[in-house]
């Protein structure tokens, strides 16, 4: 019987699955946690549940990008087989950037998940960072691109259809700031970024294009780091109000909210089991359950449900856990 990932999954599905949690950390003390938590909840859930994002756009001291990069490079290496770690270099008009894709690229291409390219504005910067892919000898590396401003939102689509890219996050705090004090600054706040209206049509256009063309919409910070209710109710609507499947942690404490708040409900985890048996048992035909017609189409939205379970690090049913045991790839 073929797996339901072959069979459901189309061209309305991501094309690659991603952790929901993208965790950032720029100084190397807390990129050693942040490393050292990773591996931790590796074992705790059997997976790895979030990515590591090692900082050199905002973490490297100004005249010291090189060295930066070196540390970087060091303690990327370090991390085990089943670790994400990725990097996030320099962009693509610093001048640090070559000598960080050539550093970074070259001597991790095959340690690293994905490498982000901050303050893309169009496709050129796209082709520019594929370019230094390639000449670092690490053209199977993914990109992951960070729009950050009104110019680069009006190309979300054009930059989301580009075969390298897999991911695109939105840079609140840059977008704001780009519209010389047209939004104030309560559209940074943990709720002023869910009601500004240029704001949500940022975010809304960024998620649609991931959507369009199968890659996965990255949410961005909430700087309320220790307010731990802000950040649920922020990843809660990032999650079920604007179609965001993944965000951003600047702080370990941040971590398992954005689990929880993108992990299904018990009841729904229970439902998707059911719903994806029995159409496995009709051979993917019509069926019913709890008096409503099922096909494809709610089966394709059902495995999802069980994906982003897994994701997660939720407990499955037995059989749901099946499917990931025996999972293709």
């Amino acid at each position: 019987m073929k797996h339901p990932r072959e069979v459901l999954l189309g061209a309305q599905a991501a094309t690659v699955s991603l952790p929901v949690c993208d965790h950032y950390s720029g100084v190397e003390a807390r990129m050693r946690k942040s490393l050292q938590l990773q591996a931790e909840m590796i074992q705790e859930f059997g997976a790895c549940v979030f990515d590591v994002t090692l900082d050199c756009e905002d973490g490297a001291p100004v005249g010291g990008e090189a060295d930066h990069a070196a540390m970087v490079v060091a303690l990327a290496a370090l991390a085990s087989d089943r670790a994400r770690v990725a990097v996030r270099v320099h962009a693509v008009d610093h001048p640090a950037f070559e000598s960080d894709m050539a550093v970074i690229a070259g001597k991790l291409g095959r340690h690293l998940s994905h490498i982000m390219i901050p303050k893309v504005e169009s496709i050129g910067d796209v082709i520019r960072a594929e370019q230094a892919l390639l000449a670092a000898s690490a053209g199977d590396l993914p990109l992951h691109v960070l729009i950050e401003s009104p110019f680069a939102v009006r190309s979300a689509f054009e930059i989301a259809a580009h075969p390298r890219v897999q991911s695109l996050s939105f840079g609140l705090m840059d977008f704001v700031s780009s519209h010389g004090g047209a939004i104030p600054a309560d559209g940074m706040s943990s709720q002023g970024q869910f009601t500004h209206p240029l704001v949500v049509r940022a975010k809304l256009e960024i998620a649609s294009a991931c959507h369009a063309y199968g890659k996965v919409p990255s949410h961005c910070v909430v700087t309320e780091f220790s307010d731990a209710a802000a950040m649920t109710l922020a990843a809660r609507r990032a999650s079920r109000e604007l179609g965001y499947t993944r965000m951003w942690s600047i702080h370990p404490n941040q971590i398992r909210s954005i689990l929880a708040a993108f992990a299904p409900s018990e009841a729904e985890i229970e439902d998707a089991t059911t719903i994806i048996a029995a159409g496995a048992r009709a051979d993917w035909a019509p069926t019913s359950f709890d008096g409503k017609l099922h096909d494809r189409a709610s089966y394709r939205y059902f495995w999802q449900v069980l994906e982003r379970a897994h994701q997660t690090g939720r407990t499955l049913p037995p059989d749901a856990q099946t499917y990931f045991m025996d999972a293709p790839g």
